[in-house]
């Protein structure tokens, strides 16, 4: 494999850190090419800004109009370009990050942001003119697997915990950014109660890791639901008959037909 390691966390020693360090190691000891973006040793610049597409200040900013020119042009900020030619050469991308108020650190939200751009990451269309996205797209053929830890328990976050369901917590991340763009999303590596770890409890998630890592060719990846395969009407909606009375964002993963027909509850994620 070819793998791009994106990795957001501001100090090296950290469980985040020995975890990055641990799963590099068993990747390139298996005979994998690892190459990695750590955000914060890099002092990535997470802001969009004109100067990013050779915009004229004198002129109105509109920056997806501004990006795609400058995709077209090649005139995209170089540091841009540098982390897209790694996703290029990757055939699979690790997304890892501690679970800062709900959601990915500013840092690698300021990534995305900036990375993904029109041009590249979206705005791209069919054969016959249709749009591209939601299992297809630039990542298709690509795996991604996102690696989180968070400082509470697991049942903080499961269907009825307080904070919220996982999955939901991650849907931007897995659906509308790595699924949008075609990659094939595998559940991901979650590492609960990190505010209480000890140095068994950290060895024992990097083993965790570890395994998941062997085994991401045979890995089943979350059920999203293809834009293209039927389940969306003309205007993208679920068609009624589809996960009838289910609703909101995990109507998008086909395991809940089956919890809506009366079978097993789809646990991807958790």
């Amino acid at each position: 494999m070819d793998v791009l390691w994106i990795q957001a966390h501001p100090e090296p020693r950290s469980l985040n850190g020995f975890l990055a360090a641990a799963g590099r190691r068993a990747l390139r000891t298996d005979g994998h090419r690892v190459e990695v973006s750590d955000l914060y040793a890099m002092r990535w610049n997470p802001v969009v800004d004109a100067a990013d597409y050779g915009h004229d200040p004198a002129g109105r900013f509109q920056v997806a109009h501004a990006a795609g020119r400058a995709h077209t042009r090649g005139t995209v900020s170089e540091d841009i370009r540098a982390e897209q030619r790694k996703i290029d050469r990757a055939d699979t991308i690790v997304v890892q990050f501690p679970m800062w108020w709900f959601g990915m650190p500013a840092i690698l939200k300021g990534w995305f942001d900036r990375v993904w751009h029109k041009g590249y990451a979206y705005g791209h269309r069919g054969p016959r003119g249709e749009w591209i996205g939601y299992g297809d797209g630039f990542l298709a053929g690509k795996r991604a697997l996102a690696v989180v830890t968070m400082g509470g328990p697991p049942w903080f976050y499961g269907e009825r915990g307080i904070h919220g369901a996982v999955d939901d917590l991650l849907f931007p991340l897995q659906h509308g950014l790595l699924f949008y763009a075609g990659a094939t999303v595998l559940p991901p590596v979650l590492v609960h109660g990190t505010d209480r770890f000890t140095a068994a409890n950290a060895e024992t998630a990097a083993e965790e890791l570890r395994e998941r890592l062997r085994t991401m060719p045979v890995t089943e990846p979350l059920p999203y639901r293809t834009q293209t395969g039927g389940d969306y009407d003309e205007r993208f909606v679920l068609r009624p008959e589809i996960a009838p009375g289910v609703t909101g964002l995990r109507a998008h993963l086909r395991e809940r037909d089956k919890e809506s027909a009366g079978g097993r509850r789809g646990t991807a994620g958790v």
